[in-house]
This record gives structure tokens, C-alpha cells and sequence, in this order.
């Protein structure tokens, strides 16, 4: 095995150092897929996730390797840490053979490589400023280039994963599969929340996916080049378009969104459908929002919950990007004239983000039309695609009951109305088959 590196990747880690950190890991073999996983307090679900891993066809092995980031601050609560030193001594035990327990026995037999990250001991604590779930992932990434073998001519595949998951038993043959016979360059894996035994908390899962998903599904009626979800546990690239778009970023929060957007403005995002992650259905304290902050707001009762965007703000989405995305180019005036006719929140909103002036630059400094159509999405990307619907939401086309709005977005796709009746909140059974159609369609 080679390890090698390609100039880029030489190039790319001689900008950005791992600096204190280091990738423990027993043996000198290099990977074709690698698996990064940030850990904070997880002890009990790196254990779970392992045991998935277990399970899956062995066949990609002994070409993947998955790294754990157990990190924390130097403020962070005494029982984090002490999670965490539980978490490095197991990973220790499993990577290091120390141990005859039944869960080393098992990852040892089956041949699974785990490597790990001490972030979080004495002197290698992620920095106040920057620590968190970014950094973590960037830490793991970053290293993990530096353990690809370049020498054979399969994907080198970046997967991104989180200690609270679980994964279907075909996971990694699913992704390497899917990579190399499809020559894919980022994708996102498919997932389902799973739904836990109390009623209370199905509700709070439910209303978010339906909410995660909606978004997307408005986004793919749009034809919106970002019409995919942005889950850090669902992202997967190779090293290539890792390097390019200069690699993970360093938020506490959102890291996954400006990741997969930076991804999707230089090449396209697949859906692998064929396995699936399962993300946990749990209230966390992790990062100021996504699924642990809205299943907490959910039992706060702080929201109405059951609310969705306007499925009208998606037409007027739609034909925006029917206009600015034809090949024929406009002036800004004429933009905006057309702008104004689809809806004067859209003209609005275009004047209020400097259209014209960043029209003029994007004419200015293009030299081919290609050009032009490629400046067109960097300006319009999936962030101004976010800010527009909430502008929209504020001017003029307020929130919606959120099966009103399935009901409306569903006949654009042909689909049958669930509900039996207008009910604002129907019945369990009828979310879960909102929720399933859902699914099916994003």
C-alpha cells in the first residue's frame, strides 16, 4: 500500500495543519473509505453504533476505517468528560485489542478498523473560540487524507456519520458501491428518525422530519439545484471534492448546511436510497438547533410546532428560477422587471440583497456565458434560497397549518390528499403516513 499523497492533498494539508491532534490507530494499512465520527458524552452510543457497524457485510472492511473525534472544551461539564474518558478508554481497548470484552471480541472478529481522536484529554481540548461539532468533523477529515491509499485506483470516499446513529447492515457496501460504479463525487445517504416507544416524543420526531423533508420536497418542485438535505450524519464525498472546496468548516452549528452547499456549486449531489442512517429522536444540548433543539422546544410547548412554510412561496421560487437560470442573459433591469411580475416580495427581496450591483460584477468579470450560468448559482445558493422563503414568509405569505400545506404540495406531485377531513392536528397514525409519503418522495 501506498500512502503517498497527491500533490492537492499535500498542498491542501500544508494550509490547513491538524496541529495538536493525531489519529491513534493500530496498524500501518491505509483506506479507501473512512468514516468520521464526532463524539461528545456518547459512551453508550458509540457503543450502539459499533455494534451496527458489526453488523454490516464485511466485505468493506478491510478498505474502511472509522475514526471517532471525542472532543470537548476546557468548560465543558465534569460529566461530559468523564463520558468522554469513558468513551477513549473503550475505543482504546477496541483499537489496541486490551480488552476481552464481548463488544472488542465482536469488532475484532469481524475485522472492522477503528481508528480515534483524543480532542477532549488534558491539553488537547478544542479551543473555546471554534469548539464544536465543525471543527470536530474537520479535525477527522483533514487527518483522515493522510490515510487513504492513493495507489489504487478505487474512490477515496470521505463519510460523514454521528455517534448517535445507527446504520442499516449494507451501509458501507451501499457507499462504496454506489461511488465507484456511478462515479459519484458527494452525496447524501437517505434516513428515517427512529420513532421511540412514547407517544409524546413520536409527535416531536414526526413534526421535525416532516418539517426537514418538506423543505426539501418544496425545493425539488422549485427545481432548486440544492434540493437535498444538509444532515451531517447523511454527507459522503471523495477527497477530490473535499479539497477543492477547501474542506469542512469550522461552525458550532450549521456546518452541515455550508458544507453541502459549498459541494453542490461544483458538482452534483446524489441521493444513495439503497441504506439508510438513523439519527437519534433525542432533545440535546449539543448545538443551538436541529434535531435535539426542536425535539426541546417541541416539549416546551414554546411554538406552535405544527406550522409550515407557505407552499406558494415555492411557486414563486419556482418560476424565479425558471427565469434566472435560462440560458438567456438578461440585464439586471430586466431581472427585476420579471422579478416584479412573479411577485413584488421577490422584487423586494432582490433590491434589499444588492442584485444589481452584484449583476454587474458577475457580467463584468464572466468572459463565457458558462461562466455566467455558474456565477448565477454561487450568487442564488441554497443560503439566499433560505433567506428568500423567510422573507417571503414575512412578506406576505405567512406560515401555514403543516397538513394544509402537505396536502397543497402533494397535488403538484400527484399525490392523494391523506386526511378524511380538514383537522388541524389529525391522528398519530396519520402523521406517520404523511410522514412515510414523505419519506418516499425526498
Amino acid at each position: 500500500m501506498n500512502k503517498e499523497q497527491p500533490a492537492e492533498v499535500k498542498k491542501y494539508l500544508s494550509k490547513y495543519n491538524a496541529g495538536l491532534w493525531k489519529l491513534e490507530f493500530s496498524g500501518t494499512k491505509y483506506f479507501n473509505n473512512i468514516v468520521v465520527v464526532p463524539a461528545i458524552h456518547e459512551y453508550k452510543n458509540i457503543i450502539n453504533l459499533l455494534k451496527s457497524f458489526a453488523q454490516n457485510d464485511n466485505k468493506y472492511f478491510n478498505q474502511t476505517l472509522v475514526i471517532f473525534v471525542v472532543n470537548n472544551l476546557k468548560s465543558s461539564h465534569e460529566d461530559v468528560m468523564s463520558d468522554n474518558r469513558k468513551s477513549l478508554e473503550l475505543l482504546r481497548d477496541i483499537i489496541f485489542n486490551k480488552s476481552d470484552g464481548d463488544l472488542t471480541d465482536r469488532i475484532g472478529s469481524a475485522g472492522l478498523n477503528v481508528g480515534l481522536i483524543d480532542a477532549s484529554s488534558k491539553g488537547l481540548e478544542l479551543p473555546e473560540k471554534d469548539g464544536g461539532v465543525g471543527l470536530a468533523r474537520k479535525i477527522g477529515m483533514d487527518l483522515a487524507l493522510t490515510h487513504f491509499d492513493y495507489s489504487n485506483s478505487e474512490k477515496k470516499i470521505l463519510i460523514c456519520l454521528d455517534a448517535d446513529c445507527t446504520v442499516e447492515n449494507n451501509y458501507l457496501s451501499a457507499i462504496a458501491q454506489s461511488f465507484n460504479q456511478s462515479n459519484i463525487h458527494a452525496a447524501y445517504v437517505d434516513y428515517e428518525h427512529i420513532l421511540p416507544p412514547s407517544e409524546k416524543e413520536q409527535h416531536a420526531i414526526i413534526c421535525y422530519e416532516i418539517f426537514l423533508r418538506y423543505y426539501v420536497l418544496g425545493l425539488i418542485f422549485a427545481d432548486s439545484p440544492f434540493a437535498f438535505p444538509t444532515i451531517g450524519s447523511t454527507m459522503i464525498c471523495d477527497y477530490e471534492s473535499y479539497i477543492r472546496i477547501g474542506g469542512m468548516n469550522k461552525k458550532k452549528a450549521a456546518e452541515d448546511f455550508y458544507f453541502m452547499e459549498k459541494l453542490a456549486k461544483i458538482t452534483n449531489i446524489k441521493k444513495i436510497g439503497s441504506t439508510k442512517v438513523y439519527p437519534a429522536s433525542r432533545g440535546s444540548w449539543r448545538v443551538p438547533f436541529g434535531t435535539g433543539q426542536r425535539v426541546n422546544r417541541y416539549f416546551a410547548g414554546t411554538h406552535n410546532e405544527y406550522l409550515l412554510y407557505n407552499p406558494k412561496s415555492f411557486d414563486v421560487l419556482k418560476k424565479w428560477l425558471h427565469c434566472f437560470n435560462a440560458l438567456e442573459i438578461l440585464g439586471a433591469d430586466e431581472y427585476l422587471k420579471k422579478a416584479k411580475e412573479i411577485d413584488p416580495a421577490l422584487h423586494s427581496f432582490l433590491i434589499e440583497n444588492s442584485f444589481q450591483d452584484s449583476w454587474g460584477k458577475i457580467i463584468l468579470n464572466s468572459k463565457t456565458n458558462e461562466q455566467i450560468q455558474k456565477q448565477k448559482m454561487i450568487w442564488f445558493d441554497g443560503f439566499r434560497t433560505l433567506k428568500l422563503i423567510h422573507y417571503l414568509r414575512d412578506n406576505g405569505f405567512a406560515l401555514v397549518n403543516m397538513f394544509d400545506a402537505l396536502d397543497e404540495m402533494f397535488v403538484h406531485f400527484d399525490k392523494k390528499i391523506i386526511r378524511m377531513n380538514n383537522e388541524e392536528l389529525p391522528a398519530s397514525e396519520i402523521q406517520q403516513m404523511y410522514l412515510t409519503e414523505l419519506r418516499g418522495m425526498t
